[in-house]
């Protein structure tokens, strides 16, 4: 079972983890036109790695040999964010289903749910939470 994690407990492990890594897998426009987790203040930068491509949304096959590459070790403590949290999670049990000890979903992700007018990044996650980030 993967565990889901606050975004702000999440910001609080990169902080205090030298081995925490957050891994952003949402896609090559989203990073550019939805912004980026700013992550300047932990000495880290994200990992950036699509679990679906962009446009057509499907599955990245390089998606584990990417991880490998960025060189985040199996015993690293891994947060994977998507927009919500649904393919962070996906990405998350297929890091865990290949050796990775340290898994997590950013719960909520970086924009969370949509709010009643239809918009996201101010009911939940990462946006919401107030944690810097960034225009791609």
């Amino acid at each position: 079972m993967i565990e889901d994690v606050s975004p702000r407990q999440v910001w609080e492990a990169l902080m205090s983890d030298p081995d925490a890594v957050l891994c952003d897998v949402r896609t090559n426009a989203e990073w550019s036109f939805v912004g980026l987790p700013e992550l300047s203040d932990t000495g880290k930068q994200p990992v950036l790695i699509q679990w679906q491509v962009f446009p057509a949304m499907q599955p990245n096959p390089k998606f584990l040999d990417a991880l490998s590459a960025a060189h985040v070790g199996h015993e690293a403590h891994v947060y994977f964010i998507c927009r919500s949290g649904a393919r962070s999670m996906a990405a998350a049990q297929a890091a865990k289903a290949v050796g990775y000890k340290h898994v997590y979903n950013v719960k909520d992700g970086f924009e969370g749910p949509a709010d009643p007018r239809g918009h996201r990044g101010t009911v939940a996650g990462w946006k919401a939470e107030g944690l810097p980030w960034r225009q791609g």
